[in-house]
């Protein structure tokens, strides 16, 4: 037998016909193939191309990450949004992006480059390269706009929540959950804006958050509160040993102390960025016997725009609610908010809803503002809050202002996590609880700590006892659901629609 036809031995079979297979000629079309095959699944190509072992390593490293990723949107969701409030880590994932980005590209181009077929023509060669090309671009684009979204993050953290603000009411070295079993956080709601001098502050809101649970109760405050008291430790006592008092009594109406306070006494609480933030904060917390933390102040003139940014909310109502209008001047409404339940709202009809008070009350007001405020929350899902976020965060930074720092958003994330799942009541200090006029703080201050209490249920087999003849009625219990209280009332809303819709400037 002839070398030429000599068998081959058994035990070399195998090696012989794989590296047959192996050098065996592949289409133009199998290698455009697999290059898309190996643009989703970065080592597939590779593996095509018989290099098993570096499409093993690059395969294996792509499903890790995929399996990271898929981990922090599900199960991680509290590291990652921990992670996405540090500004160090924010700079070096963009960095990350970027590189993982260019070596994607790289496995692309060279896993192209193993595939194609020796002896292409040229006219092919330029569709492969035309392929190649659109493979990169798309690799680049999502990472373009996840390095646009981590940017944008560290632009607003930095801009909103700055560690070298400077305030008279925060400590130099916070540690807001570190021996604290609430975190009490001052809401304004400014209304400032055309034909107004400087900002009022018709919101006044503190927030009290359980910092175990989650569990927050939203106490709210009349705008026309008078005599607001200092601590005896501040000296906004010594100038104001009665109360707020800045001359007339509508300039010294709790609405009016951000903007009058500072104005009389600029510089009494020292180096500050915000003092009519910090007087209020120093005024609000006596009041309700409560250490008041941070505050967050919202510019309703901007309020619109970040509903708008979120989709719009939803919405309860129970009568009908006047757009614009001046009570001052008795300036008939243009229109109203009709009746109706799980009412969609834009950003200017919200607005509206929020802040209209034609013909209505103070307290009817702070009502719907609780009730916005829950819409809002209900509104800002994780999903919503990715689609839209380019949008929020530049919203965020126009109309937002705050003294919460930089260092303790990590805990603040915590927080909002148990607050997302937990009760929210709310206590309104309405005609019914105080006289705004002449308020009692001492009782002000007992309804909070009294409030702040988890409900006691009575005991197995006892009723409450019945009213002695002749006794007064008992005062109304102040602690409310805001969930309940934002609910649908039919009853109301028909009796609203069956007066009517109020008049209205085009008559």
């Amino acid at each position: 037998m002839t070398a030429d036809t000599a068998p081959v031995a058994p035990e070399h079979e195998g090696r012989a016909s794989g590296r047959g297979a192996r050098r065996a000629p592949r289409s133009f079309g199998a290698a455009l193939g697999w290059t898309v095959l190996g643009a989703i699944l970065p080592g597939t190509g590779y593996l095509a191309a018989g290099r098993r072992r570096l499409g093993g390593v690059v395969l294996g490293v792509f499903l890790l990450l995929v399996a990271g990723v898929v981990w922090l949107a599900t199960g991680g969701r509290r590291f990652t949004a921990r992670t996405a409030v540090d500004t160090d880590v924010l700079l070096g994932a963009t960095v990350g992006i970027g590189v993982l980005a260019l070596l994607w590209a790289v496995v692309v181009v060279t896993g192209y480059r193993m595939l194609v077929p020796r002896g292409t023509g040229r006219g092919r060669h330029v569709l492969g390269g035309l392929l190649v090309a659109l493979l990169v671009a798309g690799v680049a684009g999502p990472a373009v706009l996840a390095g646009r979204f981590v940017m944008t993050s560290r632009d607003l953290i930095d801009d909103v929540f700055a560690d070298d603000r400077e305030s008279a009411t925060v400590p130099d070295t916070p540690d807001p959950f570190g021996s604290k079993e609430r975190v009490n956080v001052l809401l304004l709601g400014g209304d400032g804006g055309v034909g107004r001098e400087g900002v009022r502050t018709d919101t006044v809101i503190v927030a009290s958050t359980d910092t175990e649970t989650g569990d927050t109760t939203l106490f709210s405050l009349p705008r026309n509160l008078e005599n607001l008291p200092f601590p005896a430790d501040s000296p906004l006592r010594e100038v104001y040993p009665d109360g707020f008092e800045a001359g007339s009594e509508s300039e010294s109406l709790l609405n009016a102390v951000y903007r009058n306070g500072p104005a009389e006494h600029p510089d009494i609480l020292g180096p500050t960025d915000d003092p009519g933030a910090d007087f209020l904060k120093l005024g609000v917390g006596e009041a309700l016997g409560l250490d008041i933390d941070y505050y967050v102040l919202v510019n309703l003139e901007g309020f619109s725009r970040l509903v708008d940014a979120l989709g719009g909310i939803t919405v309860n109502v129970n009568y009908y609610v006047p757009i614009n209008g001046d009570p001052g001047t008795r300036e008939l409404p243009d229109d109203y908010i009709e009746p109706g339940p799980n009412q969609e709202m834009d950003g200017y009809t919200a607005l509206q809803f929020a802040r209209g008070r034609f013909g209505l009350t103070d307290y009817d007001r702070m009502a719907r503002q609780r009730c916005t405020i829950q819409a809002i929350v209900d509104a800002a899902d994780p999903v919503t809050l990715l689609q839209r976020y380019q949008e929020l965060a530049a919203t965020t930074e126009d109309i937002v202002s705050t003294d919460i720092p930089r260092s303790v958003l990590d805990d603040f994330v915590d927080l909002a996590f148990l607050v997302k799942d937990a009760d929210l009541r709310s206590v309104v200090f309405d005609q019914q609880v105080i006289d705004p006029a002449y308020p009692d703080y001492d009782r002000v201050r007992q309804l909070v700590q009294e409030a702040l209490q988890p409900p006691v249920a009575p005991a197995a087999g006892t009723s409450a006892p019945a009213p002695t003849a002749g006794a007064p009625a008992p005062a109304p219990d102040p602690v409310a659901d805001v969930g309940s209280a934002c609910a649908y009332d039919p009853a109301m809303a028909a009796e609203a629609r069956a007066k009517g819709k109020p008049p209205t400037r085009q008559g």
